[in-house]
């Protein structure tokens, strides 16, 4: 996925940056915790009144800190579990807004379809990442799929600069790139149950001692863990 290749570019250049932040002693949770408030902030201020071209530049410099914050974790030494938690609730809320808005900025404007896509981004986009949650708590994996969040983020973030650029407007590109991602999303969310459903297969079958039979279903009826 894009995220995948661009990751290792963008954490060498925030490097630097992150080496700093070490130093003066600021923490991982602490630049996870300032991204979130800074993109609701820019989501609930901005998105609601159509002013989506600043919002934009807004929520995009916060959620640049999703990559600060793990680059100092791993220079500092201070990587954890809560702090993994808190960085994958916060992108969650940090979501939500920006999802949350543009469907409050559409409904206040009588405009039902596109209304229909915000939520239905924003409920697909949940789906995807508690499947891998859930998968992981299950100890398997599941991180496929072409719209992950670094993907959901560029295409709705993309489509709410070019609707509000200024003398620039592009009619029409905030619906498709909902549309759009809708569709990748729900793409998503199979290829996720798709490649969970196979590692549960092979994972019963390695434990019975018996090979999965092709086109049989996993077991159900496995504990229900806690959500993660």
């Amino acid at each position: 996925m894009l995220n995948v290749h661009a990751r290792g570019f963008f954490t060498r250049a925030i490097t630097p940056l992150a080496t700093r932040l070490v130093a003066a002693g600021v923490t991982p949770d602490a630049i996870t915790a300032v991204g979130t408030v800074g993109a609701v902030a820019g989501a609930l201020i901005f998105f609601p009144q159509g002013w989506f071209f600043v919002g934009t530049l807004i929520i995009w410099f916060f959620v640049m800190f999703d990559l600060v914050d793990g680059t100092v974790a791993r220079l500092g030494g201070r990587s954890s579990l809560f702090g993994a938690v808190l960085d994958s609730s916060c992108d969650r809320v940090a979501d939500a807004a920006v999802f949350g808005t543009v469907a409050w900025y559409y409904a206040r404007h009588g405009q039902q379809w596109v209304l229909l896509a915000a939520l239905l981004c924003l409920v697909l986009g949940s789906l995807t990442s508690y499947i891998r949650s859930r998968a992981e708590a299950a100890g398997l994996t599941a991180t496929v799929g072409i719209a992950e969040r670094a993907e959901r983020l560029i295409i709705v973030l993309v489509g709410t600069g070019l609707s509000d650029f200024p003398g620039y407007h592009v009619p029409y590109v905030l619906p498709v790139a909902l549309w759009l991602l809708v569709a990748a999303s729900t793409i998503t969310v199979y290829q996720r149950f798709a490649t969970v459903w196979k590692q549960s297969r092979a994972k019963e079958a390695a434990a019975s001692g018996t090979p999965a039979a092709e086109g049989t279903p996993p077991a159900q009826g496995a504990p229900e863990t806690a959500e993660v």
